[in-house]
């Protein structure tokens, strides 16, 4: 992208009064951004009104200083482009734009763009977004990790949004499925700027995605972490991919507006089943009885997108599923507990083991992977999907 070009883009956004839509009909109207300054007032004013057309002819403010700020972010990896690290801008006028998101109806002008040189979000065509809670139960985070490692393993880029919780493990089984390999694994969609990492305890997460995946946003440099972005955020990672798997999600979750959006824009909407104590399941168990495909395997989700599957190959997730089911049925223990949070006291009235011999027990598996200790007092049972 040349500097020219750039500042076109850039004056457009900035210009007041002029929103995704009103960009996205001048540029019908008048072709590229030059096009669109190039008009007089009356030629703009067949298209948008008097106030959009007048200040359409004004230089916004502070329209240099970010015309700087991003050809510098540009550019500021020239010295080490030795690492395969790339950052772009994409706009609407680019034959590298996602063709997926050209499909809704609010597509964003400019996208910007950081990770491997060699991926380009045209490829997102068979991606699967995996999105949940920010605060998951160790069920809910082992299920987001275990179904994104298999989407990926199947060959499926992961999609999701670098928050806490359910995000990040999603991003950490696509990138762990990926290994080594010369492939796109997973898409982080940001409501940040990109010169910026939020959360920032995500910073060496987002570092191994640039390696391996993208980070996309369309909001501006320095854009900080304003809730109001983040909605506009879960638009774009619906957006881009085929299907939205939700794992775990509160009634009010921001998970929720995502899978909205997905099945608003025709695309698959996947949800995982969980206990029916567990206030992070109401929000899957809503959309299931809303119509999403219930998911027990990643073979329900292989199933939907039949181009993708291989004929009379089980997936690594389902394979693993039947020797997990085998390793259960021989500890009499985890039978009793079963999935739901459980205590000490619920446990030891169904066994019959006192509290001191259940404490022994649980800490074995406990330090073996097979339950998770959690507030209160509970246990919980972890399955492996």
């Amino acid at each position: 992208m040349e500097r020219a070009e750039l500042a076109g883009w850039l004056r457009l956004s900035l210009t007041p009064g002029i929103g995704d839509g009103t960009t996205r009909r001048l540029l019908a109207a008048f072709g590229l951004p030059e096009g669109v300054f190039a008009q007089s007032e009356a030629a703009l004013r067949e298209v948008v009104g008097m106030a959009q057309a007048a200040a359409l002819l004004q230089v916004p403010a502070g329209l240099q200083a970010q015309v700087d700020q991003a050809w510098q972010w540009l550019h500021a990896g020239d010295s080490s482009n030795g690492n395969g690290v790339s950052r772009r801008i994409v706009t609407l006028g680019d034959a590298g734009y996602p063709t997926s998101l050209l499909e809704m109806a609010d597509p964003p002008p400019m996208l910007y763009v950081l990770g491997a040189a060699d991926f380009d979000l045209t490829q997102l065509g068979h991606s699967i977004a995996v999105v949940g809670s920010r605060n998951p139960t160790p069920q809910g985070a082992t299920n987001a990790r275990s179904f994104a490692r298999a989407l990926g393993e199947a060959g499926l880029p992961v999609v999701s949004g670098l928050a806490l919780g359910v995000d990040g493990a999603a991003h950490q089984g696509a990138l762990e499925a990926a290994g080594n390999a010369p492939r796109l694994a997973t898409v982080a969609v940001v409501g940040t700027g990109l010169d910026r990492v939020y959360p920032a305890r995500h910073r060496d997460l987002a570092h191994r995605i640039t390696l391996q995946g993208l980070i996309v946003s369309e909001l501006p440099l320095g854009t900080p972490p304003l809730t109001q972005n983040f909605p506009r955020r879960n638009r774009l990672i619906a957006g881009l991919a085929r299907g939205t798997l939700v794992v775990e999600a509160a009634l009010q979750s921001g998970s929720l507006i995502t899978a909205r959006l997905a099945s608003e824009q025709g695309k698959e909407v996947f949800a995982i089943p969980g206990s029916i104590h567990s206030p992070q399941s109401r929000g899957c168990h809503a959309l299931i009885r809303q119509g999403a495909k219930l998911v027990e395997s990643v073979n329900d989700i292989l199933e939907e997108l039949p181009p993708l599957r291989t004929a009379g190959t089980a997936s690594p997730a389902h394979q693993d599923e039947g020797a997990a089911e085998g390793d259960a049925s021989e500890d009499p223990l985890l039978e009793a507990l079963g999935f739901d949070p459980v205590s000490l006291d619920a446990l030891s009235a169904r066994t019959g083991w006192s509290a001191a011999a259940l404490q022994a027990k649980m800490l074995e598996l406990e330090l073996d992977g097979h339950v998770s200790r959690l507030a209160g007092g509970l246990f919980q049972r972890m399955a492996s999907t």
